[in-house]
């Protein structure tokens, strides 16, 4: 009897161990499955994390923008000349010796318009015979040329299509140095191969950079980025983190030329300039710039200002005054040094023009001069000749 209790006391505390065992390991098993739960939560929450983190201003910015830039090719007819063809002497002999030739040239442009209106830099269309431009869904069409000005590097194009995309213009006026920024466009045709702009971001560097003329190109108050701007990209558009554009991508500074590789000195002209010039071009076709002024000027350089003892080199010097013209009616003369143009002061007479190319028919031209050694004021009407 005793041994048959002792039997069921050993069969129940090994059955007590064995469920305690079973039990015990039900719970392990349990706890292990929770953490390997919350380990996938965490690792999905981690991804997700990551993924909000890609999908930053930036890559919005690129997404809403990128189908109303196009590439732009164009076709041009250049004339080439034997060295020797001007001189009577091998024309006798040789004749006329010029020839013809179909150029390629390669650039960007955007939509500002759901009917089709397209603006990109002058230097792009150049003198061209035929341009094309290419769409983000593949199509090619032949565009017309609305206007151009060469002073200021803006052109005008217009596709026979309706309902497409266009980029919202911004104002330049309120750019932020070091804000982020995005570049867009063609670079090296790549656009034709991917039907899709490349992308470079950077940030702006400068406002209101005064550059070198170019080819009687003037560049004043430019915008200044390292995003990379490279060949093929002139005429695309530079937009901010919101996906305003801010300026049209021009040009590159290599060091010895404004031309060649990007060093992370790219510039864009600023979209209000931009805008002012392209209204006029929509409405007329061209820019008219051929102004009374009558003044020929040469920059100041340290020989002028030592001939003139003078303590700044900077201005221009009046060279020479048309006979009857704006100049001449105020009684502006030869060997005036120009200093400033409505309050902003000159360096050169490349900033002389920069600034009245810039002005409208219409405007009032105040002249700081320095005459004899003593500064005095003149002021004119900007007119048409």
């Amino acid at each position: 009897m005793n041994k048959s209790k002792y039997l069921f006391a050993g069969i129940t505390f090994i059955v007590v161990l064995a469920s305690g065992f079973i039990f015990g390991r039900y719970v392990f098993k349990g706890e292990s499955t929770d953490l390997k739960a919350n380990e996938n939560i965490n690792r999905e929450r981690v991804i997700q994390n990551i993924t909000d983190s890609r999908e930053n201003a930036i890559t919005r910015t690129v997404s809403d923008v990128s189908k109303a830039v196009v590439g732009i090719s164009v076709t041009e007819v250049r004339e080439y000349r034997d060295p020797f063809g001007d001189d009577p002497f091998f024309r006798q002999f040789f004749g006329d010796r010029s020839y013809k030739q179909e150029v390629q040239g390669l650039g960007s442009g955007f939509l500002i318009s759901d009917d089709g209106y397209i603006i990109t830099n002058d230097h792009v269309v150049g003198n061209a015979t035929k341009v094309t431009v290419s769409l983000t869904n593949g199509d090619h069409l032949e565009a017309e040329i609305v206007g151009k000005d060469s002073y200021s590097d803006i052109a005008v194009l217009k596709i026979n299509k309706t309902g497409l995309p266009y980029i919202k213009l911004g104002n330049s006026d309120d750019v932020i140095i070091g804000e982020w920024v995005v570049a867009l466009g063609n670079p090296f045709g790549l656009f034709e191969v991917n039907q899709k702009p490349t992308v470079t971001v950077g940030v702006v560097s400068a406002m209101g950079m005064k550059l070198n003329s170019n080819e009687n190109r003037f560049y004043r108050n430019m915008i200044q980025t390292d995003a990379a701007i490279n060949s093929g990209n002139s005429g695309g558009p530079l937009v901010n983190s919101i996906g305003e554009v801010i300026g049209m991508n021009t040009l590159i500074y290599t060091g010895n030329s404004m031309a060649g590789g990007n060093i992370g000195l790219g510039f864009a002209i600023p979209m209000n300039k931009v805008k002012a010039i392209v209204d006029k071009l929509k409405k007329d076709g061209k820019i008219e710039r051929n102004y009374d002024i009558g003044l020929r000027l040469q920059t100041v350089d340290k020989n002028i200002a030592q001939y003139f003892k003078l303590t700044n080199v900077s201005g221009a010097i009046v060279v020479n005054v048309e006979k009857g013209s704006a100049a001449d009616n105020e009684g502006i003369k030869p060997e005036d040094i120009v200093l400033s143009i409505n309050g902003e002061k000159i360096a050169s007479d490349a900033d002389f023009w920069g600034l009245i190319l810039d002005m409208k028919i219409g405007e009032r031209v105040k002249l700081k001069i320095l005459r004899a050694g003593s500064e005095i004021e003149k002021e004119f009407e900007l007119k048409v000749k």
